[in-house]
């Protein structure tokens, strides 16, 4: 069996490697915003009954308008990571699957776990005729690298001639530029799958919702592997709710908090390699030293084992939490 992959938010193995209650603890090591609105007003009977019909169509066609997708209806699904699982069964037989790489390592675990063979390219003009999938995660997780709308409609369209797919993970578009998202050509072109993450973007990745924006054909497929009621109540009424309203106080935070967080890393002399709105990468070939330092202040950064010059810092919640990661920072420099 393919091994686990090690991934952000590992603040209970952390505190028991280092000492420390969990809590104490700075989370940098996740892509998610960490100073999320107020949860909205959520009707008790969203907890009380198995979400029903309404609940449902209400948050699609939320997102419907929140993603700009035209009439396609996206697909609420118990976040992303459920539907990755099932990518497998979209491979056309006898085809290989192709990954933009390096990025979110769950892609090639679970087709190498369903026995595809997969090839991790470095550029969108390495896809080949025998690949039957691509995976182009937009923007990139870690490096933050942002394809243009244009070269991947070639790609689909490359791919659609021979009955491939081409699946777009969109899950930090939110704070993209205008324009980066390809989710509006999803199920209106053929070939095409746009996976959207609610949770980073909103700060509220434990209610774990995505959205599948694609043809009626997949999304249905997906719906049927899914089963009755993958997504919560009140997940759905949260996600209705918050997509209606206006986001701009939500991206205007984050931007400020990102800001934050480079003038920090600069500070510190650390080099910002990549990144998008919700996370620097940083290159440095202290890293492990970096990583273990921060750790022993109680400070979880994200390390990546396939290259161990490369540390991820998410955003932190306010001054108080910047002013703690310079100091551990001087700390280390000194």
């Amino acid at each position: 069996m393919t091994a686990a992959i090690v991934h952000g938010g590992g603040i209970t193995a952390a505190a028991a490697a280092y000492g420390g209650r969990p809590q104490d603890w700075l989370d940098l090591s996740t892509g998610i915003n960490p100073c999320p609105p107020d949860l909205p007003d959520i009707d008790a009977r969203a907890w009380h009954r198995l979400p029903d019909r309404h609940l449902v169509d209400i948050a699609r066609e939320a997102a419907r308008d929140y993603y700009r997708t035209g009439a396609v209806l996206p697909l609420p699904v118990p976040g992303t990571q459920s539907v990755i699982q099932l990518l497998p069964r979209l491979v056309p037989a006898g085809s290989r699957v192709a990954i933009l790489s390096p990025t979110y390592g769950e892609y090639a675990r679970a087709f190498t776990m369903a026995g595809l063979t997969v090839d991790a390219i470095t550029e969108l003009d390495a896809v080949r005729p025998e690949h039957g999938l691509v995976v182009v995660v937009n923007p990139n997780n870690p490096t933050g690298q942002l394809h243009a709308v244009e070269a991947l409609e070639r790609l689909r369209l490359q791919l659609a001639a021979s009955g491939g797919l081409l699946v777009v993970d969109e899950a930090f578009a939110d704070g993209a530029r205008q324009g980066a998202s390809i989710a509006a050509d999803a199920g209106a072109k053929a070939g095409l799958i746009v996976f959207r993450s609610f949770g980073k973007f909103f700060g509220m990745a434990g209610v774990r919702l995505g959205f599948v924006v694609a043809s009626q054909d997949h999304l249905a497929l997906f719906e049927q592997w899914l089963g009755l009621w993958a997504v919560s109540g009140p997940a759905l009424s949260i996600a209705a709710a918050l997509m209606r309203s206006d986001v701009a106080a939500i991206s205007d935070r984050i931007a400020a908090r990102k800001a934050a967080l480079i003038s920090v890393l600069e500070a510190a002399g650390l080099a910002v390699a990549g990144g998008a709105s919700l996370f620097a990468l940083v290159d440095d070939s202290r890293a492990a030293a970096i990583h273990d330092h921060l750790c022993r202040h109680h400070i979880l950064v994200r390390t990546f084992d396939y290259a161990p010059a490369w540390l991820r810092f998410g955003l932190a919640p306010d001054a108080g939490a910047d002013a703690r990661l310079r100091a551990a920072l001087a700390g280390l420099l000194r």
